[in-house]
């Protein structure tokens, strides 16, 4: 099944004392780039989260958020600044002596300098922490894969319909080619009797200018290849593979196939044919931008 590059997951779990919520987004993008926002401390799971999600996700651009909060108290020890509280004290004394203030220096006015305080929380085990994440990263994925699966299953459904439709105006440009040609001898064999009486010496001249024109408006060998790549698209599309960047190929050598019988068309009808493809391969390659 093809996979759609747009994709949204979400899950939020409690796992060992940790409230945990994880969300998966991604759109369009020629490669695989992983950008991710963590809770403050937890920036070491940026690089597992990247190397996790990598080996599931071939192509887009993937952006995952990770809000962790911890419900269990959480041994930690705060840290007093001595030297920058040293020198707010004596800030503050100097203030007094020069401007005749109050003497009103206590333990909570300085405290209110909250900079000479830092609290240091033990230290996180690292394993157990992208254990317990990766547990509702895997729910988020499944909800983000099933998207871009459904989404892929419609862009098949689309691409499906129009190489059909592309095909069936095939099948009328082989038709209609060999009769351009009868009606280009035709029309040939009519100017040469009115311009020469004798037919019959210009019946070889006949015979060689339908041979030429026929060769030089033939468009079997591009019919031919366009099916081909039709026939390849439709393997691709039940691979199950990311297939986004190979299909991207295969639509510009129709889109050549399909230039090709247009400079070759000597017949309004089957000039508009070939609008009506092109025009379908365009359609066609847009979905494919789509496709990982």
């Amino acid at each position: 099944m093809i996979k759609s590059m747009t994709g949204y997951g979400r899950a939020e779990s409690t796992v060992d004392g940790r409230d945990i919520t994880v969300e998966i987004k991604s759109v369009n993008h020629r490669y695989f780039e992983f950008s991710s926002r963590t809770s403050r401390g937890y920036n070491f799971l940026d690089e597992k989260l990247k190397s996790y999600l990598q080996g599931k996700i071939a192509r887009g651009k993937v952006d995952v958020f990770v809000s962790i909060e911890t419900l269990e108290d959480v041994a930690s020890e705060v840290h007093v600044n001595h030297s920058l509280a040293a020198g707010y004290v004596e800030a503050l004394r100097e203030l007094k002596e020069r401007y005749g203030l109050i003497d009103d220096i206590s333990v909570s006015t300085v405290s209110r300098y909250t900079d000479i305080f830092s609290v240091h929380k033990a230290a996180e085990d690292e394993d157990a922490a992208w254990n317990a994440v990766r547990q509702v990263l895997d729910v988020a994925l499944d909800h983000f894969i099933a998207m871009r699966e459904a989404e892929g299953e419609r862009l098949k459904d689309d691409m499906e319909q129009r190489a059909q439709t592309i095909l069936s105006l095939v099948d009328n440009i082989e038709a209609r080619s060999p009769e351009t040609v009868k009606e280009y001898q035709e029309k040939l064999q009519q100017r040469l009797y009115e311009m020469i009486a004798d037919a019959k010496v210009e019946e070889q001249r006949l015979v060689t200018e339908a041979a030429i024109f026929a060769d030089k408006v033939a468009v079997a060998e591009e019919t031919v290849r366009l099916r081909s790549h039709f026939k390849q698209m439709d393997t691709m599309l039940s691979s199950g593979q990311a297939i986004g960047r190979k299909l991207d190929f295969l639509v510009q050598e129709m889109n050549r196939e399909a230039n090709t019988i247009g400079s070759k068309a000597q017949d309004a009808s089957i000039a508009h044919m070939v609008v009506d493809i092109k025009a379908e391969i365009e359609k066609i390659r847009e979905q494919v931008q789509n496709v990982e």
